[in-house]
């Protein structure tokens, strides 16, 4: 069953909606010529109503289709997308599809702004992280017209095709396996929760599992910024100064889970036997330290590649999960 698109909101139609002429929109949207401050009012609030996105290249993609695909992405320092965007340009690439990507610092804001630059170019697909977007960013998805794809993410409601796995089962994963080990005194390093809704996922199904078996988190720590091997370094210090007795740590991700080995190294912290250190990514550097890090493996390269592969199949709207791996390394 071929997929059928809402149709995209037009010129004309904003114009209906605000009242004046076209060539009246035309030049607020553009910002050149003669229109009163509330003429501009009107214009743009019909806008934002309807989620419309100017068409910068009007016509020549209408009757051609487009070959561009949009990645809109929270970093580039995460090897995470770098993966996924590997993935998904090497399937692109071989069907003769351009990438275009942007980065927007987990900023939902930046997001919504970079997503409206994007679709103004009238893109096949747009690719983003996760479900948690503006409700102007998901205003103008849902009016595009162009296929939507969220990436990294199944906890949710997909807008067209999801294509990832749960990050709260992942979560959930993690605490069992500390768990099953024999832990009980375990803490937390993490960056901000609130920009990295992934990892904030995985955070509070860790607790809820804790919790469910009568041993909650014992302490946390919330380094400010993006993650990083230092954060994670800088991180695990400042919870061991606070929880002396911590028998294991569990970190947002593997960056900061290594951050936190070289920490225990520097410091002459016997892993795991004095402290237990448990990741979520399953980095190849992970694999490569005297004692493999225990993580959560996640399928990155292959979610771009099946990303790719349903926008140019033209897919139905569905959502794909892949599942991820545990694995128990060396260092819990």
């Amino acid at each position: 069953m071929e997929f059928k698109h809402q149709s995209t909101v037009t010129l004309a139609e904003v114009a209906q909606a605000a009242g004046v002429g076209e060539s009246t929109v035309s030049r607020v949207l553009r910002n050149h010529g003669s229109f009163s401050g509330r003429t501009r009012e009107r214009v743009m609030a019909a806008v934002e109503r309807l989620g419309y996105v100017p068409n910068r290249i009007a016509g020549t993609l209408a009757s051609t289709g487009s070959r561009l695909v949009a990645f809109v992405i929270p970093s580039l320092s995460n090897i995470v997308f770098s993966d996924v965007l590997r993935g998904a340009s090497a399937v692109l690439e071989e069907n003769r599809y351009q990438a275009v990507f942007s980065v927007t610092d987990y900023d939902p804001g930046k997001e919504e702004a970079l997503a409206t630059a994007m679709l103004a170019w009238r893109p096949a697909a747009v690719m983003l992280a996760g479900y948690e977007h503006t409700d102007g960013t998901m205003k103008m998805l849902r009016a595009s017209g162009c296929r939507v794809v969220e990436l990294l993410d199944l906890d949710g409601d997909a807008l067209d095709i999801a294509v990832g796995f749960s990050n709260r089962a992942a979560g959930r994963e993690s605490a069992a396996f500390l768990l099953r080990r024999g832990y009980r005194r375990i803490g937390y390093v993490g960056h901000d929760l609130d920009r990295d809704t992934r990892a904030g996922k995985r955070f509070l199904s860790f607790c809820d599992t804790l919790d469910a078996n009568g041993t909650p988190l014992i302490a946390r720590e919330i380094v400010a910024g993006a993650s990083s091997v230092e954060n994670g370094k800088q991180g695990l210090e400042r919870l061991l100064a606070r929880a002396t007795d911590l028998d294991a740590v569990y970190f947002s991700n593997d960056d900061m889970a290594l951050g936190g080995y070289f920490h225990c190294l520097a410091q002459g912290i016997a892993i795991p036997s004095q402290l237990a250190i448990f990741g979520y990514n399953g980095l190849d550097i992970g694999r490569a330290i005297p004692q493999p890090l225990s993580t959560i493996r996640t399928p990155r390269v292959t979610t771009g590649q099946i990303a790719a592969e349903l926008v140019i199949a033209n897919a139905p709207p569905q959502a794909i999960d892949l599942g991820f791996e545990l694995i128990e390394g060396a260092t819990a």
